[in-house]
């Protein structure tokens, strides 16, 4: 099940919030990690896509942005792993921008 678009736009302006000038690449693996935590892969998936859309798009260019760019995109980052250091790094900046992280500190599927 797809997370619902107030739950999928949510997590994009926080990511907009925190990172106001785009998603260094240092920090794409931890914030797919911490995703992770909470989010089936499904769901990841379309919020990865939502925030290489908004990254990869500029409202005054008219590039096309291909599918296969973005799948290749998400592939990069949902494919490794990141440090616990990386994940502290990434929650500060996104816990800064008002990320509810409370909500994402237990794996998904479990008692919170």
């Amino acid at each position: 099940m797809a997370p619902s678009t107030s739950l999928a736009q949510s997590i994009l302006e926080w990511l907009q919030a925190g990172y106001p000038e785009g998603i260094p690449p240092k920090d794409r693996i931890p914030l797919v990690a911490l995703l992770r935590r909470k989010l089936t892969e499904a769901q990841v998936r379309e919020i990865a896509i939502g925030a290489a859309l908004a990254e990869l798009s500029d409202e005054t260019s008219d590039q096309v942005i291909s599918t296969e760019e973005i799948s290749a995109q998400i592939a990069d980052v949902t494919s490794e792993s990141a440090s616990d250091s990386d994940i502290a790094r990434v929650a500060a900046v996104l816990t800064a921008a008002g990320w509810p992280l409370a909500d994402f500190d237990s794996p998904r599927g479990s008692a919170s």
